[in-house]
């Protein structure tokens, strides 16, 4: 563990093996590090963070602020980050509230500069956030997503899994898996066949899920009607299962198709 004379390490706080601390980052009583991170100068970790293994955390990033929520009344809450994620240069990381108690960063993340993470998010594993994207209280983002810079998104919504969202993009409704963001107001631009190939999906299931939301999108059927045609003209497989549950449990509504 190599830590800096010049950095303020608050004696409770518990640090892993191989930890680096740089000068002048701070870090509270109530903070868990795990094994082989780098916390970069002027880091400032607060109150509630659980740091996983292999994290960076780059200078001036602040994780576990309280959150920016009237409902919040100062209840023990959390930030969670798994392992071999990074955190880069001012990323604020908000502790959750009663809502859930805590805000989730998973493992295998890339949270680009000046990213925003408010309070009661939930991200799980291998997502990239891009520079200065805000992400609104409760968002809900799956593996494999990844949101472009400048992005703003709204509180509540979801975002499902191998996702690719164009820089710039607002985004209040839920967007579903596989697919390609983009435009403004932002539509359904096709899927991501880009980040599917490299993450190993064959052409037949590249295929099925692009006949999946012709069926959605191009067909004119509303979405009870899509759901209905999707249920009974395909086989079940988890890409199928994924799109319809993912659909049918979306409570702010998906993001409309494309008008040209």
């Amino acid at each position: 563990m190599s830590i800096s004379p010049l950095a303020v390490v608050h004696p409770e706080a518990k640090i892993g093996e191989n930890v680096t601390i740089d000068p002048f980052a701070v870090i509270e009583a109530d903070v868990v590090i795990g094994d082989n991170c780098r916390i970069y100068p002027h880091a400032t970790i607060l109150d509630g963070a659980r740091i996983g293994s292999d994290c960076s955390i780059f200078p001036g990033a602040v994780i576990a602020g309280i959150p920016q929520d009237l409902k919040f009344v100062g209840e023990k809450t959390t930030v969670e980050i798994g392992n071999h994620t990074t955190i880069r240069e001012c990323v604020t990381i908000n502790r959750g509230t009663k809502a859930k108690g805590r805000t989730v960063v998973g493992s295998h993340c890339l949270i680009m500069a000046y990213s925003h993470i408010a309070h009661d998010c939930i991200l799980k594993d291998h997502i990239i956030v891009g520079n200065a994207t805000q992400l609104a209280g409760e968002v809900e983002v799956d593996d494999y997503a990844i949101i472009s810079g400048g992005t703003l998104v709204h509180q509540f919504t979801r975002i499902s899994s191998h996702v690719m969202i164009q820089g710039g993009s607002r985004v209040g409704k839920d967007i579903p898996p596989y697919t390609l963001i983009g435009r403004d107001p932002i539509v359904y631009c096709g899927i991501n066949i880009v980040g599917l190939r490299r993450r190993g999906f064959t052409n037949d299931q590249v295929f099925l899920i692009q006949d999946i939301y012709r069926t959605l999108y191009t067909r004119g059927l509303n979405n009870s009607q899509a759901i209905h045609s999707i249920e009974t003209e395909y086989e079940p497989s988890k890409e199928r299962d994924l799109i319809l549950g993912f659909i049918k449990s979306s409570e702010r509504g998906i993001v409309r198709g494309s008008i040209d």
